[in-house]
């Protein structure tokens, strides 16, 4: 006699924002590998989306990939719907779409402090606002925030700023699902090994970044989404409202 519940049975489905490239498309492969279907999306780039498809195609997963901005609210109601119509549901959301400008606070064009919040707040409160409404009991939202909103490294003041706000909601948002068994926590990369990072820095500036955690090394977009996926999984249930600084033991 199979006692296996007809959820237990059910494929569990993933929204990764951000998902076409770095740390997102990590995400995407790993939450595959562990049997969900995924949907990856994208703001512009369809052809890295596309790839990000084909590797989790490859390796035997099911994803489709749907263009949106973060910070519009009718775009990610469309994407949420269309995880609902060619999968089932929601059961596990990932924000990992980000921008990143780097600039002392004294010379920030305003215009681009305005980009940085729209897709760093507003666009991450956006997609927790859907994550609310649409995912199944027992599911996961985990968001992204940077180690940077603790080390306060010079230029980064807009960044981390905005992260900051993140990790403000946290908790919030954790404490506003009680009662429906939904888990939301926050990662906090150090410095990773993505084309967001590296852009703009010269090899003597990675080269000291890279030594300055205990670990000595960047992180890989593969040390990130292993943690993200701990803590979408069964074994990382127990972890609620939690800001988690994966940086290889950076302050």
């Amino acid at each position: 006699m199979n006692t296996t519940s007809p959820r237990a049975r059910a494929t569990r489905v993933a929204v990764v924002t951000g998902g076409s490239r770095g740390i997102g498309r990590a995400v995407s492969r790993e939450l595959a590998r562990d049997g969900l279907a995924v949907v990856v999306n994208y703001a512009q780039d369809a052809a890295a989306a596309e790839e990000t498809v084909a590797a989790v195609t490859a390796d035997g997963g099911r994803a489709i990939a749907v263009q949106g901005d973060v910070a519009d609210e009718k775009a990610m109601a469309t994407l949420f719907d269309r995880a609902e119509q060619e999968f089932g549901g929601v059961d596990v959301v990932v924000s990992s779409a980000g921008r990143l400008s780097l600039s002392p606070i004294a010379d920030l064009d305003l215009t681009v402090l305005d980009a940085v919040y729209r897709t760093n707040i507003r666009g991450t409160f956006v997609v927790a606002q859907q994550a609310a409404r649409r995912l199944r009991d027992g599911g996961s939202f985990v968001g992204f925030s940077t180690s940077v909103v603790g080390t306060q490294f010079p230029g980064y003041g807009a960044y981390a700023a905005s992260k900051g706000a993140v990790e403000v909601m946290t908790l919030i948002l954790a404490r506003e699902l009680r009662g429906r068994d939904i888990t939301v926590n926050t990662v906090a990369p150090g410095p990773t090994a993505t084309d967001l990072f590296l852009r703009d820095k010269t090899d003597d500036e990675v080269d000291r970044l890279a030594k300055t955690p205990p670990l000595q090394r960047l992180g890989t977009p593969e040390d990130i989404a292993r943690v993200v996926t701990f803590l979408a999984g069964p074994q990382g249930h127990w972890v609620n409202g939690q800001v988690l600084r994966a940086n290889g033991g950076l302050v």
